[in-house]
């Protein structure tokens, strides 16, 4: 097994069935990304471009995704970045560390889909909570609202 130390990245409509190695496929169209383990595994990583779960950032030369990733369902259990198209390295984390991140990524997923229930409940599917600026406040105090 050899451990990838860049990617390079494909934009395409389908993920592809076969990936190849050190090929990141991005889907705009079914927001995910997906590509090979770094590790050399050989096991097939799909992260999900949504609020709860990746961010993918494209400069256009390279591709970012946040948060790292994680393989804790892999037998290599492999941690790492991509960055700009780089495989950036990460730390091992114990059990307890791997159970922990866990129950923060449930905990901010829980909390996402209760503000949105909460907004549809409230006739605003989709609003986001806004502070109102000086200008905002100033504005609705001459209109008397």
């Amino acid at each position: 097994m050899t451990r990838a130390t860049a990617l390079s990245h494909k934009f395409v409509e389908f993920i592809p069935e076969a990936l190849l190695d050190g090929e990141i496929y991005i889907s705009m169209r079914f927001a995910t990304a997906s590509h090979k383990c770094c590790c050399g595994c050989g096991n097939v990583v799909v992260t999900p471009i949504r609020p709860t779960d990746w961010t993918l950032i494209f400069d256009g030369r390279g591709v970012s995704l946040y948060p790292s990733i994680g393989n804790w369902g892999f037998k290599c259990q492999s941690h790492y970045w991509i960055r700009c198209n780089q495989v950036v390295w990460a730390q091992r984390m114990s059990p307890s560390a791997i159970v922990e991140g866990r129950e923060h990524d449930r905990q901010a997923k829980e909390a996402f889909f209760m503000d949105l229930s909460a907004e549809a409940a409230a006739g605003r599917p989709g609003a986001r909570k806004q502070k109102r600026g000086l200008w905002q406040k100033l504005k609705e105090w001459a209109n008397g609202s």
